[in-house]
């Protein structure tokens, strides 16, 4: 058979077709070596995918870069190596193991299990698909050694992932993934049992006993149950064609509420997700109008949304008017973040606001820390992703506080600490519960937060993202805003892998802040890139209104000159639209409602210059990304 003149690849390619023992894996990389597809090859096994503090997610197929029965057995032979080494009595701790409905999630999740016993660590594993918050409330309730969920979450159906938690029941932070990628690259050739399933079927299953445990806090953790089944208030639930539907009607069930009305068509699990164009609920209105049809046929008012793997949250009112608003994360946040204090108040015995804690990472609102300055508990900003806020709940939970609540924008939610984690289950029982509260007052969820906004100030965003692949491209971007032209270090800014505010070295998630603040007014646009999506965030906020009395005509005519003046001058029509999209947002959601100086609206347009617009001129106008724009 020919072979490339690359010797390196020619190793990798033996290497394949001698480890491998997926029939289909196997012959994809035979027939591209058959093919001399060398080009093909050389990006399928010279490039191996990075444990990082995620763990793996990626697209199945052949290769070490991607998702296949191969690499997740080299990934758990260094995991286990590594958590043997690290945590005390791993082995009789246990790992435990979880999937979802994907395709060959439940593959995934055997060949896990069969390494883990290749070295006597006890495993739980699931014998169906279940929630990835059932994985994380497992670790804490079995005080296991770590926990493992094969999923991907929201992402397209090519893709599967290998999600791990430790032994504290939050998913790691370095310099575990670092150790655990090293471990891996120290024991890449397959044990001889690692491919024996055989025994997978001995193990046990926990999905009873963690389901009853977790619906028992649930239930003890609401505040006023005897509303839940006279409630006139109608929900309608979907799953999204993932695992939760059967543990949402057991969770309705449990907490006294009448059955919701599920979206038929995305009840079951299917892998193929054959309804909706992207999995994910924060897609907003594209994602859930099979769910707003459903509930205007049954005349429900309450949409709530969960993502395949169930760990986040959407959800969606209908208005007055007859449509639907669909809240963002960042409003949902603010629902629930008002509740988690309401319902702690209603407690026998509540703890001081003094040893109380809610969280929110930095690409978030900030609305918890002004409810947190009026009501006397605290608030910590962490860095961007779960992990941080799970870890630091922990931290404060070891110095005796109570965490109540903790959000991201990216409609995640951790209701208490039950699960360290975000948790789309729990959070959709706290808003049902919210809503049904509000209901019995005449009062809706959008009302509620108009309320919320008045009491503590308005808090609102703007949210999009562009696709990049290529990590070099977004590196370059990132140094040019902070340079804006001038030297470097022009734009201060901090990342998302940094432990204060000072830069950190270029990972593969990062992010960049440009705050500004004046006299209670905050303008502040947030880039990041978490792979491949480079999202970006523009958010605004008032403290709390002295007067009602807005200045509109005035201020609304100065927003308009600056747009117009910066669009005009620097950018081109298609950035022109864009910015006058957001200005018509900004305008109606916060001119309209409160007092706003000129300064703030010149602030605003002065840094969606600097960073959205350069982010969108300089590299991604062009399509395919036009990487040399960035040179």
């Amino acid at each position: 058979m020919a072979q490339a003149a690359d010797p390196a690849l020619n190793a990798k390619i033996n290497e394949w077709l001698s480890w491998d023992k997926n029939e289909e894996t196997h012959a994809e990389i035979s027939q591209l070596h058959q093919a001399e597809d060398w080009a093909q090859l050389r990006k399928l096994l010279l490039q191996r995918m990075t444990f990082g503090t995620a763990g793996l997610r990626g697209r199945m197929g052949a290769g070490y870069g991607c998702m296949n029965d191969l690499v997740i057995v080299q990934t758990t032979q260094g995991l286990a190596r590594y958590l043997l080494q690290t945590v005390p009595d791993a082995a009789g701790r246990g790992v435990v193991v979880g999937y979802d409905g994907r395709y060959h999630s439940r593959r995934f999740a055997e060949l896990t299990t069969a390494v883990l016993l290749q070295l006597k660590v006890r495993v739980w594993l699931f014998s169906k698909i279940c929630p990835t918050p059932w994985v994380a409330f497992g670790c804490k309730h079995f005080g296991a050694a770590a926990g493992i969920m094969v999923t991907a979450s929201h992402n397209p159906k090519e893709d599967n992932g290998y999600k791990v938690y430790w032994d504290n029941g939050a998913q790691i932070i370095p310099p575990h993934d670092r150790g655990i990628q090293r471990s891996i690259e120290e024991q890449l050739e397959p044990w001889p049992g690692s491919w024996d399933v055989s025994a997978v079927g001995g193990v046990t299953d926990p999905g009873a006993e963690l389901t009853a445990a977790y619906l028992a806090l649930l239930t003890a953790a609401a505040p006023h149950p005897e509303q839940h089944a006279g409630s006139p208030l109608l929900f309608t639930v979907t799953s999204m064609h993932g695992v939760s539907h059967p543990y949402m009607v057991e969770a309705f069930k449990a907490c006294g509420f009448k059955p919701f009305v599920p979206v038929v068509e995305q009840m079951e699990a299917d892998p193929e997700f054959p309804t909706v164009p992207f999995p994910n609920p924060e897609e907003g209105k594209s994602a859930l109008n099979l769910a707003m049809a459903t509930a205007d046929a049954a005349g429900s008012t309450v949409i709530l949304a969960n993502d395949p793997d169930a760990d986040r949250l959407a959800v969606a009112e209908k208005q007055a008017s007859g449509g639907w608003r669909v809240f963002n994360g960042n409003e949902v946040g603010a629902l629930l973040g008002w509740w988690c204090w309401h319902a702690h108040q209603q407690r026998p015995a509540p703890r001081s606001g003094a040893d109380c804690y809610m969280l929110a990472s930095t690409v978030s609102s900030k609305i918890l820390r002004a409810i947190a300055d009026k009501e006397g508990f605290h608030f910590e900003e962490t860095l961007t992703g779960f992990k941080w806020m799970a870890n630091k709940a922990v931290e404060l939970e070891a110095a005796g506080k109570t965490v109540l609540f903790a959000f991201e924008e990216a409609i995640g939610f951790m209701c208490g600490t039950a699960v360290l984690d975000k948790d789309g289950i729990s959070a959709a029982l706290a808003v049902a519960q919210l809503a049904t509260f509000l209901s019995g007052q005449g009062v809706s969820l959008a009302q509620h937060l108009d309320y919320i906004y008045d009491t503590y100030g308005f808090h609102t965003t703007n949210n999009s993202y562009y696709i990049c692949h290529d990590p070099s491209v977004v590196r370059r971007l990132f140094e040019r805003i902070r340079s804006l032209g001038g030297s470097p270090g022009t734009v201060s800014g901090y990342e998302s892998q940094a432990s204060g505010m000072n830069r950190a070295s270029l990972g593969t998630c990062q992010g960049l802040r440009l705050p500004l603040e004046t006299d209670g007014e905050m303008c502040e646009p947030l880039i990041s890139w978490q792979k491949p999506k480079a999202p970006f965030i523009i958010r605004i906020s008032h403290s709390p209104p002295t007067s009602r009395t807005t200045t509109v005509n005035g201020n609304g005519k100065h927003f308009e000159r600056v747009v117009a003046v910066k669009c005009n001058k620097v950018y081109m029509p298609t950035h022109r639209v864009y910015f006058r999209c957001f200005k018509t947002y900004v305008y109606k959601r916060y001119l309209l409602r409160h007092f706003v100086t000129s300064q703030i609206i010149e602030h605003l347009s002065i840094f969606v210059s600097m960073s959205v617009f350069i982010f969108r001129a300089k590299c991604f106008h062009d399509s395919p990304l036009n990487t040399k724009a960035l040179l």
